[in-house]
């Protein structure tokens, strides 16, 4: 601001602005007088390096508030400006600092919203998580009940029907609907709905630039398609030698076996725990055995179990290594495909065992269609909810469910055969349970243990009673009054 010379010479202009006083100390002088300390002041700047110098320092927060502005103070009242008044500039900076709100008032306030924020987002996470494992409940006893009921199923249908390659051709023979209920759950599911063909036709990629060639189904679907009958094949073979909780236990070393090909083949990270899961499951295997005393149709039994799970984890590793992992559409075509390939190349094995009357029937009407369909649903069902479930809910829950089928057998074994649980059938079976659920611990589980045992003992020393906490500092006050000051000794 300025002010005006009037004719009648007053040296006060009727237009000063308000709180603009002259100053006690000094004589009143013109604006053009002080110009060049003004254009000295406008160049008053501190250099960029300096303050990031002074940054961590404790006075920077004074400097920046009281030190540069005390230099102006000093060049205005040097210069002898109408205008200035030291507690006016001290006004303006308590009025910003009300009309402002203060950081620590800003951080609150945005700690707030940001708590509410996040509040939100875990309450949106907590549900979801509540679905999930919800969902979770559901697949863990759909996988337990399906594959337990087919168990069961089989062994009630060898009393009839004693051929088990034709029912394990017949049950692969349902696999063909994989692809058909895929497709319906796209159209319900999907916004962007495709016709079969480009569904198909997108899915094919799975098996190379090509898509499914004759040369792909030879390479890529054909051995699967061996291994996946060898699977089902020795585990239904094995229902007729022995019981079924011996059966389904001595299957779930299947993952152990697919861990050591991993780690072998496909070179996966090493975990020490996962070899004592391995080992706990090669010694649930000797303890079976000897569980009946060495008997001969036990022995091949779990011999043909061991070599069930041995296929189903080579058949798991070679997936791996040599198709990499699949989506849900190309997973669902994969195993239509070998369906195919079971219509295509395996209905002559049942039909030779048939006509040399290893696997004979006298009538198709003797055939009990019920139990045989039966069996095919529960298994169709149980590999749905095992290649799909994962859409829904954690890998993990649905493996325990493989677990729990073990005691469903064995109640339904203790009802309606003669199954004896001596010792060492039992520890048998919790020795390839507990190797079971070692393997499904996560490979990072070391470091999330490490982690809780630091955020407990954190919370033990964080927990600290107020009232001890102010019993000791009492102490500590009282032994600080009477400890005797080195000072008195001093001569």
């Amino acid at each position: 601001m300025g002010i005006r010379e009037f004719p009648n010479g007053t040296t006060r202009g009727k237009a000063i602005a308000i709180g603009m006083r002259r100053s006690p100390d000094v004589s009143p002088r013109r604006l053009s007088d002080i110009s060049p300390q003004l254009r000295q002041l406008k160049y008053l700047v501190v250099d960029e390096a300096i303050k990031e110098d002074l940054k961590w320092s404790r006075s920077m927060e004074d400097l920046t508030s009281v030190g540069l502005t005390s230099i102006e103070e000093r060049i205005l009242r040097i210069t002898g400006y109408y205008g200035y008044q030291p507690w006016a500039a001290s006004y303006k900076r308590d009025e910003r600092s009300n009309d402002s709100p203060a950081p620590a008032d800003s951080q609150a306030q945005a700690g707030m919203e940001a708590g509410g924020r996040g509040s939100q987002c875990c309450w949106t996470c907590s549900v979801t998580q509540l679905k999930k494992f919800f969902w979770g409940v559901v697949v863990v006893l759909g996988v337990c009940f399906s594959w337990s009921g087919s168990t069961q199923l089989a062994k009630l249908t060898f009393k009839k029907f004693d051929a088990p390659f034709t029912l394990t051709w017949f049950a692969t023979n349902w696999n063909f609907l994989f692809f058909p209920l895929y497709y319906i759950g796209h159209v319900l599911k999907s916004a962007e709905k495709q016709s079969p063909q480009q569904r198909y036709r997108e899915c094919c990629q799975f098996f190379g630039d090509n898509g499914l060639t004759l040369k792909a189904f030879f390479t890529k679907a054909a051995p699967f398609g061996v291994l996946w009958t060898l699977t089902n094949y020795l585990y239904l073979h094995a229902i007729k030698k022995i019981n079924t909780t011996d059966v389904s236990v001595l299957f779930c070393c299947n993952k152990a076996f697919v861990f050591l090909l991993s780690w072998i083949v496909l070179r996966d990270r090493f975990m020490g725990v996962r070899i004592v899961a391995a080992i706990l499951a090669i010694a649930g295997i000797v303890m079976m055995t000897y569980a009946d005393g060495f008997h001969s149709h036990s022995v091949i039994g779990i011999a043909l179990v061991v070599g069930s799970a041995s296929m189903s984890a080579l058949y798991k590793a070679l997936f791996k290594l040599l198709l990499g992992s699949a989506k849900f559409g190309e997973a669902a075509l994969f195993l239509s495909v070998l369906a195919v390939f079971n219509i295509l190349f395996v209905t002559f094995i049942p039909v030779i065992l048939y006509f040399t009357k290893v696997e004979y029937w006298s009538s198709f009407d003797a055939i009990p269609w019920g139990s045989i369909c039966g069996f095919s649903v529960l298994l169709l069902t149980f590999n749905i909810l095992l290649n799909f479930g994962i859409a829904i809910t954690y890998p993990t829950l649905i493996s325990l469910g493989i677990v729990l089928s073990v005691p469903v057998n064995a109640v339904v074994d203790h009802y309606s055969s003669d199954i004896v649980f001596n010792s060492v059938r039992v520890i048998a079976i919790v020795i390839i349970g507990l190797g079971f659920l070692l393997l499904l611990l996560p490979e990072e589980w070391d470091e999330w243990l490490i982690k809780l045992l630091t955020r407990l003992k954190v919370r033990k020393k964080e927990e600290i009673p107020e009232g001890n906490g102010d019993i000791v500092s009492g102490l500590q006050y009282k032994t600080r009054r009477t400890r005797p000051s080195m000072s008195s000794f001093t001569h």
